[in-house]
């Protein structure tokens, strides 16, 4: 037993021995003034009385001893939480992308609060009036008033600020100002998408998550989110002995927190950078400011860059800021919390093109050598016309990929004269193969299917049958087929490489604090092998051939060999198109031993060849300007 809790009982057999003096005095003058009393009389009596004390003391500490001994550790003692560092985050070269530092929080322990309302209503008043919270911060407080958890009532608090309120409320009861972790994101390329951010767990996360506590903070978006089992760390507690005042007078015992795992990517900062930049720089030049840029690596999938714009700096969630910030990234029509890349749905324009042309040669609906006149730049089918953006005389597949030629699409996609076509199954069939209208199951959350119309999902969407037409426009990427950036880039890249079409991913390994490898990822093959080699070499030359002597020749200079093809899809009812670039380096049949696969969207930028033809020239100068 304790000194402080022997001299508890000791106080008490004193208090208990007074009352029972102060009770026999009047009895002991009585004796004495009639002088009747005897000696043996008055000791029965203090006998009686001894043991009267022996057994109230026995009461207390024996009998009662536990349940006291409980009420009084109660009342002293708290357990106190010990937040624990989330995991670090890394680039493939070991870029820091995300940090811990340390940030005060104003936090109210309603169990350590006065008993009294009247006390506690001055309380709430004082934290209210000095540091402008939410007024009904109180009624929260009041509502659990028992509990020993904190409640925090501001956190992310500056070193100033925080000086400041420790002074003005030094003594208050129940009220104290702790160190928390905080995360600081790199902010200067376009990452907010990427990483995300943390922030405090809401009921509906708090009643699936069993383990967290009203006080966790959790990831939201990004890869702070999709990885936060392994970056969570695990929390400590301490055990803290507190006066009647509820203020800490010291730590008994405690447990130290242990950091959670850290993420080492595949994205290289550098190249996020500069794609960043060449793509802000694009939109600048045109007055626009949404567009998306992504490069990976078409041999395991592994993303190197993924740029989204407009973004956000995700430091805004995790420094403390105004309000007033929050509600200007909000109510920005741009949307800057949206990620383009893998949830923006759009129609692919041209970018189609090197798919339909893949499927066409691997079902025997064209050979190689197959030739097309397109002598009127159009297709009659009775009173409808289909255009092409010029006459384009005889060409064959590789020629209708490198000069974007309309008239050929529509053939093998829907049928003319006596080439029968694709049919909207068969191209249903290959762009699902080549990961349309489905997930690629990137490590993000937020992804999109996009759409892969059919007859079926026109009559149920707009009560219409299906005509050729429709057909038609599908086979050169316009009318409802939608496709997210990422799922282009994955589907061109499956080409790049030789007809493999990998899981996109941007995390390469997980370790422990200890450097201890938990989990390594290198490729995810979703399937291969459904378009033959030597039909996707062709298709490689088309786009190649845009490169040298088609619609993206501005690229035809450079020291690594490109190739690709440029997409301008037309949307909305004001003619206004998005424009497309997609391609590879180096280009290397058959092989198909490219380092990197290349998507640049530009929204409402006009002609692909014009617009986003440049950002992907800066990219693979950037890259293979690194190389050497």
């Amino acid at each position: 037993m304790s000194i402080f809790e022997r001299f508890q009982n000791l106080g008490k057999v004193k208090t208990d021995f007074e009352e029972y003096e102060h009770q026999l005095t009047p009895l002991q003058e009585q004796i004495l003034d009639q002088k009747t009393a005897k000696p043996v009389v008055f000791y029965i009596l203090a006998t009686i009385i001894f043991l009267l004390l022996i057994a109230q003391t026995f009461n207390l500490q024996i009998i009662q001893g536990s349940k006291n001994r409980l009420l009084a550790e109660g009342n002293r003692l708290r357990i106190r939480q010990i937040p624990a560092p989330r995991g670090l985050i890394y680039d493939k070269n070991n870029t820091p992308l995300v940090e811990n530092q340390s940030a005060f929080s104003l936090e109210i322990y309603p169990a350590d609060l006065p008993k009294e309302q009247e006390k506690r209503q001055e309380i709430y008043k004082k934290v209210i009036d000095l540091t402008g919270i939410d007024p009904k911060a109180a009624e929260k407080i009041e509502a659990e008033k028992n509990k020993t958890e904190s409640i925090i009532l501001a956190d992310k608090i500056s070193g100033e600020t925080a000086l400041y309120w420790k002074m003005k409320l030094y003594g208050t009861p129940g009220v104290v100002l702790n160190l928390r972790p905080t995360r600081i994101y790199k902010s200067d390329a376009a990452m907010g998408h990427l990483l995300g951010y943390v922030g405090k767990i809401n009921q509906d996360e708090l009643q699936k998550l069993s383990d967290y506590t009203i006080q966790s903070e959790i990831g939201k978006v990004g890869l702070e989110k999709f990885y936060e089992q392994f970056l969570r760390g695990q929390n400590g507690q301490e055990q803290v002995e507190v006066n009647a005042a509820g203020q800490t007078q010291r730590i008994l015992s405690s447990v130290q927190p242990e950091q959670g795992n850290n993420l080492y990517l595949t994205l290289d900062y550098n190249l996020q950078k500069q794609v960043s930049d060449a793509l802000s720089n694009q939109l600048n030049a045109q007055n626009l400011s949404k567009g998306v840029a992504i490069v990976i690596n078409p041999q395991n999938g592994a993303i190197l860059a993924m740029v989204s714009l407009p973004s956000y700096d995700d430091n805004l969630f995790s420094i403390s800021r105004g309000p007033q910030d929050f509600q200007k990234l909000i109510q920005d029509l741009n949307r800057p919390l949206f990620n383009r890349a893998i949830s923006g749905q759009y129609p692919s324009g041209s970018s189609i093109k090197p798919m339909i042309a893949s499927a066409a040669l691997q079902e025997k609906v064209i050979s190689p050598t197959t030739t097309i006149n397109d002598k009127e730049g159009n297709i009659q089918i009775g009173q409808w016309s289909f255009p092409d953006w010029k006459a384009h005389g005889i060409v064959d597949v590789k020629k209708a990929i490198a000069e974007s030629c309309n008239v050929f699409f529509y053939t093998v996609g829907g049928g003319f004269g006596n080439i029968k076509g694709l049919g909207v199954e068969r191209i249903k069939k290959y762009l699902h193969l080549f990961g349309w209208g489905n997930t690629t199951g990137v490590d993000l959350p937020g992804e999109e299917k996009g759409l892969l119309p059919d007859p079926a999902w026109k009559k149920a969407a707009k009560g219409e049958s299906w005509y050729i037409g429709d057909t038609y426009h599908l086979a050169i990427g316009q009318g409802d087929v939608l496709v997210t950036p990422l799922q282009l880039l994955n589907s061109i890249a499956t080409i790049a490489n030789g007809g493999t079409l990998y899981r996109p991913h941007l995390l390469s390994k997980i370790t422990n604090v200890k450097g201890e490898e938990l989990r390594f990822l290198d490729k995810d093959i979703i399937r291969s092998n459904f378009i033959s080699k030597e039909n996707l070499e062709i298709v490689q030359e088309g786009m190649r051939q845009t490169i040298t002597s088609g619609s993206g020749t501005s690229l035809s200079d450079l020291p690594v060999k490109v190739a690709g093809k440029t997409g301008t899809a037309q949307f909305g009812k004001e003619g206004k198109t998005h424009a497309w670039f997609a391609g590879y380096a180096p280009y290397d049949p058959p092989a198909g031993g490219s380092q990197i696969a290349v998507i640049v969207l530009i929204e409402e930028g006009g002609e692909g060849y014009a617009s986003a033809a440049p950002v992907a020239r800066q990219i693979f100068q950037a890259y293979f300007g690194t190389q050497q």
